[in-house]
């Protein structure tokens, strides 16, 4: 017990070198950390909502495809891992960019982080619709549409409300509701694959590396046309199905201030995440591919089936219903971690009383040790998006050059910048890390890259760079990429979202700590230096 207190003594030291006041609670662990950058990752939910995509425009062979984002965000997850360790304050990247270049730098880079959270939380909780409905349908008979945006709003604003309740309760709570949840992925993920291998595979291991013909339109079932050219056309589209799913790792140092011996535990939570969260992938999307119906049309088959549920029709009813259930709360945990890992960086923000109603925001519960404020807020922003479900043209609407396609709603064009915004705010702070090198700074940390600092982030850099391209670029609403994003809307989003974050950047005030938290950073030896 001394040792715990003394441990918990010399991170709240560390804390207020960097300028700050011990406020949260610092009661999550190892596995509590870990937990929830894996369940904001979370490989269920990735999977169930995009095997479709992966697999109808790169086939079966989209499966190696998998390890292309995991190790570049591997890299990634060292360069935080370093940053996290040597300032291990709520807020993660809002705060790594702050420390690295400056304040307004740090600023917009949080802005298009947290927007992206948000919008994230939106996509999860909607997304658990659809299964939800499957559910009640079973169970009571209930015919409820998971098309209609009144079920869509209502299921949604009750999930939100008690995953706000929850995480209002404490990081305790939500650590364990995390914690959960991996126990549950582990299910949903290496014990359906067993199931299903149990069950009898309709394919050997070579069919993993076959295209089965999508790359032409004659044979892909979902109607596009890569010209018969699986390599780049059909890769650099097919490869965005894991893109969408690995990230989340970082929101292990948006709570650090509530993690014990954060600045070792939090790097190695990341890397943790990003590696257990690519092999349960691997597992599942492996196992589901070899599940598909047998013969040359066995990918249409699965697609106009339905996708996942079609290959698991095949098991008992009570096991599908089990799944369903797996599922729901995949996208809760999901849903409820990337809610918290949100509030902490609104309460990061107005803590440095840069954000409008800071004051406000900045509350911590005297009981709880949680931003109460900053969470009820996130989630009528949250609201807010979710009722953009309401927003569709009935037919195509001309913004000069850009084309916003007929009854797309206009969530689903924001959930674009849930992807984009990450991989932006990913890619400022991984800029934020080198030029904090070149400018002399030394990681204090005990998690260190070393020599191996300059390599590993700028080929973090140019991972990001090249797969934020690939994200956005705009191609056309007929063109195989229009599965994954709106031609010209992604890039428009991250423009408005950007002059939206302008205007409020201006209306809040400059924080009077600011100027202390520029580079070079405050060590703790000089922090004590000074106070002698």
């Amino acid at each position: 017990m001394p040792d715990a207190v003394s441990a918990q003594s010399s991170e709240d030291q560390r804390l207020e070198a960097l300028g700050y006041h011990p406020q949260l609670n610092r009661v999550l662990g190892l596995f509590a950390n870990f937990a929830v950058a894996f369940t904001y990752l979370s490989p269920m939910v990735g999977i169930y909502s995009l095997f479709v995509l992966g697999v109808g425009t790169g086939g079966p062979v989209y499966i190696w495809l998998t390890w292309i984002p995991v190790a570049g965000m591997l890299l990634v997850a060292l360069v935080f891992g370093e940053l996290a360790s040597h300032y291990p304050i709520a807020g993660a990247l809002y705060q790594y960019s702050k420390f690295s270049v400056g304040p307004r730098y740090g600023w917009f880079v949080g802005w298009f982080y947290g927007i992206a959270l948000l919008v994230t939380v939106a996509s999860v909780d909607t997304g658990v619709v659809g299964y939800f409905t499957a559910l009640m349908h079973n169970w009571f008979h209930w015919n409820l549409n998971p098309s209609s945006h009144l079920t869509v709003l209502v299921i949604t604003v009750v999930l939100l409300a008690i995953q706000s309740v929850l995480n209002i309760t404490g990081a305790r709570v939500m650590g364990r509701v995390a914690q959960f949840g991996v126990y549950v992925e582990i299910v949903g993920t290496l014990g359906i694959a067993i199931i299903l291998g149990i069950h009898g595979f309709h394919h050997g291991l070579g069919y993993l590396f076959t295209t089965q013909g999508v790359e032409h339109a004659a044979h892909n079932a979902l109607g596009l046309n890569f010209g018969g050219a699986w390599f780049p056309g059909a890769l650099l589209v097919s490869v965005l199905a894991p893109v969408y799913i690995f990230y989340g790792f970082e929101s292990a140092g948006d709570i650090s201030e509530e993690t014990k011996d954060a600045d070792r535990h939090v790097p190695r939570a990341m890397r943790m995440a990003l590696i257990f969260g690519g092999v349960a992938s691997f597992v599942l999307i492996g196992a589901l591919l070899l599940a598909m119906p047998a013969g040359p049309d066995g990918v249409t088959k699965t697609i106009k089936g339905g996708g996942i549920p079609f290959i698991l029709a095949e098991l008992p009813a009570g096991m599908q219903d089990f799944l369903l259930l797996l599922i729901i709360f995949a996208f809760f945990s999901c849903g409820t971690s990337i809610q918290g890992a949100g509030s902490r960086l609104i309460f990061s923000y107005s803590r440095d009383g840069i954000f409008p109603a800071s004051g406000w925001l900045s509350r911590v519960h005297s009981r709880f040790r949680t931003p109460i404020n900053a969470l009820i807020i996130g989630s009528v922003v949250t609201v807010l998006f979710v009722l953009l479900e309401y927003a569709a043209p009935s037919h195509n609407v001309t913004l000069g050059f850009i084309t916003y396609p007929a009854n797309t709603n206009a969530l689903v064009s924001l959930v674009s910048f849930g992807v984009s915004g990450i991989y932006l705010s990913f890619l400022l702070t991984a800029i934020g890390s080198l030029i904090a090198r070149l400018r002399g700074w030394v990681p204090e940390g005990h998690f260190k890259l070393g020599r191996w600092g300059y390599p590993v982030t700028i080929v973090a850099i140019l991972y990001l760079g090249l797969m934020l391209l690939n994200v956005v670029f705009p191609s056309g609403l007929n063109s195989p990429r229009g599965y994954f994003n709106e031609d010209w809307i992604t890039l428009l989003i991250m423009v408005i979202i950007a002059v939206i974050g302008v205007i409020i950047f201006i209306a809040g005030r400059r924080s009077r700590l600011t100027h202390m938290h520029a580079h070079p950073s405050v060590s703790m030896n000089e922090s004590a230096h000074r106070d002698q």
